[in-house]
């Protein structure tokens, strides 16, 4: 493993196909069995990005493709290094974005034979394939390039996600004689055409309807179908709620935007008054529906481009499709409605209600610290949420303005997720200022990321919520058992721990949390704000 390079090797033929497939940047480390495709790396356009450990790069590469659209590479080493991906990648699949996945494997003739190589696992491709959608193994030089278009394109091809492919050390260190990887078409696949009697039932259901409502989520942040929803909303005089998957697809400042407070008591009341819900983009999942409690006592028409999830959840008349496509298709079926306020009014009413409900329930400082941040970011700034309870609140309550801009796990409620994937962001939008908002548990999972973001002049602000523990499971625990037990922490100083790192960093409180930020925003490289306070999840009217 310690002989020089001389000639073109695998590891040459990986970096030249992601080069061909427009790839940008590369997140992930090192490992012993990968170093030939990072020694390609050194010599490539694709600037290298080492985070601190693999899940963490996981999180970074997700970031980068859910702002960007596009796929974002991934670099995982054999074995245990490979294996620590596993959560970011759940992630990736839950949420539908085109991560690729490049590991490295054992030499070709030692695959399954369990005889005590580095690193070996029995069958890693199978350690990925149920997690992934869609996973493969390089055999020859020749196949390398095909293969990796293949898996660009699975990646992208609607409902879009994370993929695997994992290369032979033997291969990415052998010479090698295939030419020069020039052009690679890794576009994704079309899909079928809308079913037309199942648009033209659609378009008259919607313009039959006298009360409808469109639910938008996340597939139409990944169609990119922002334009087309509003062209909608508009035409139709649709008041339009968001996932919370879907928040920024449309801005929550527009007359017709009812918000994303999918918790909410007045929300769910909204939704189930509608004689007719056009769901865009959304699986219909738990945690926007009270696990499945919500009614639709109206019509539902569902659009999602996978077939298998219509009717999972509830009945539905199905538009299988991707999301752009079927809303402009849509539209391109029903007359312009003459604006006569209802819907505008409609939609302000849903969101007065949530204000008085949250005026009722004694949450000032939660509230107030999302406006603070609100007003402290620009309208296409991107903010990045981990699994903790101000991003609870924010999922509902936090105005999400322009599309791709509102980071949050909620496809497999990873912790850990928010400063990665603010990274990744940063990445993807150098000019675009990027915030992560964490607890004081869950940042654990990354905060060595700081050294990374250092290091590579990556210029996001790192906000700490420090209350001295996991604080929902806290309020889990109290509320269920009476008791806690292992959900308080005993903490580092984490000023000085990122002073320490090198990043310039200030104890902010909610008084002053407006000025720090903008102090922190206005950084050339990474920065960090600790937050010290106890909040409470706050749902308005449950």
């Amino acid at each position: 493993m310690a002989q020089k390079t001389v000639t073109r090797i695998g590891g040459h033929l990986v970096v030249e196909s992601l080069e061909a497939l427009g790839a940008e940047v590369a997140f992930g480390l090192p490992g012993i069995h990968a170093l030939a495709i990072w020694e390609a790396l050194r010599t490539s356009g694709i600037r290298p990005v080492g985070l601190r450990s693999e899940l963490n790069a996981g999180f970074a590469a997700d970031g980068y493709a859910r702002v960007s659209g596009r796929p974002a590479p991934l670099l995982l080493s054999t074995g245990p290094g490979a294996l620590i991906s596993l959560a970011a990648l759940m992630e990736a699949a839950s949420s539908y974005v085109p991560v690729v996945a490049i590991a490295s494997q054992i030499p070709r003739d030692l695959i399954g034979k369990d005889r005590g190589y580095l690193h070996e696992l029995h069958d890693q491709l199978a350690s990925f394939a149920p997690v992934v959608k869609w996973a493969a193994r390089a055999e020859l030089h020749e196949e390398i390039p095909g293969i990796l278009a293949e898996a660009w394109r699975q990646a992208q091809t609607p409902p879009s996600g994370p993929v695997f492919v994992e290369i032979p050390v033997d291969l990415l260190r052998g010479e090698t004689s295939v030419p020069p990887v020039g052009e690679l078409d890794g576009s994704p696949l079309p899909l079928p055409a809308l079913d037309e009697g199942a648009l033209a039932e659609a378009a008259r259901v919607l313009r039959d309807a006298k009360n409808p409502v469109i639910w938008a989520g996340g597939g139409v942040q990944r169609s990119g179908a922002w334009n087309e929803l509003a062209a909608l909303a508009e035409r139709l005089r649709v008041p339009v709620a968001a996932t919370f998957m879907g928040k920024g697809a449309f801005p929550e400042d527009h007359p017709l935007s009812a918000g994303s407070a999918c918790y909410d008591g007045a929300m769910k009341a909204f939704l189930e008054d509608a004689d007719v819900v056009l769901a865009v983009g959304t699986q219909l999942g738990s945690e926007i529906t009270h696990d499945w409690k919500l009614r639709f006592p109206g019509r539902l028409i569902h659009v999602d481009a996978a077939p298998e999830r219509i009717g999972a959840n509830y009945p539905a008349l199905g538009l299988v499709g991707d999301a752009g496509p079927a809303l402009a298709a849509l539209g391109s079926l029903v007359a312009e409605r003459a604006p006569d306020g209802r819907a505008e009014a409609r939609a302000a009413e849903v969101r007065d209600q949530v204000e008085r409900g949250l005026a009722g329930q004694e949450a000032d400082l939660e509230i107030g610290l999302l406006r603070t941040i609100r007003d402290a970011l620009p309208r296409d700034a991107v903010s990045s949420w981990d699994m903790t309870i101000l991003a609870y609140c924010a999922a509902s309550y936090f105005p999400a303005l322009a599309p791709r801009r509102f980071l949050y796990p909620d496809g497999s409620g990873t912790l850990g997720y928010a400063w990665p994937a603010a990274l990744g962001a940063r990445l993807a939008l150098p000019d675009t200022p990027t915030l992560a908002v964490a607890g004081d548990g869950g940042i654990h999972y990354g905060f060595t990321e700081l050294a990374s973001a250092r290091q590579h002049g990556i210029g996001a602000t790192l906000l700490v919520v420090d209350d001295g523990g996991y604080g929902i499971l806290r309020e889990y625990q109290e509320e269920a058992f009476g008791e806690t037990t292992s959900v308080d922490l005993a903490q580092p100083d984490f000023v000085r721990a990122a002073e320490a790192f090198g990043v310039p960093v200030r104890e902010t409180t909610p008084d002053v949390l407006g000025d720090d930020l903008e102090w922190a925003l206005g950084m050339d490289g990474p920065s960090a704000l600790v937050l010290r306070a106890r909040l409470r999840w706050v749902q308005a009217t449950p």
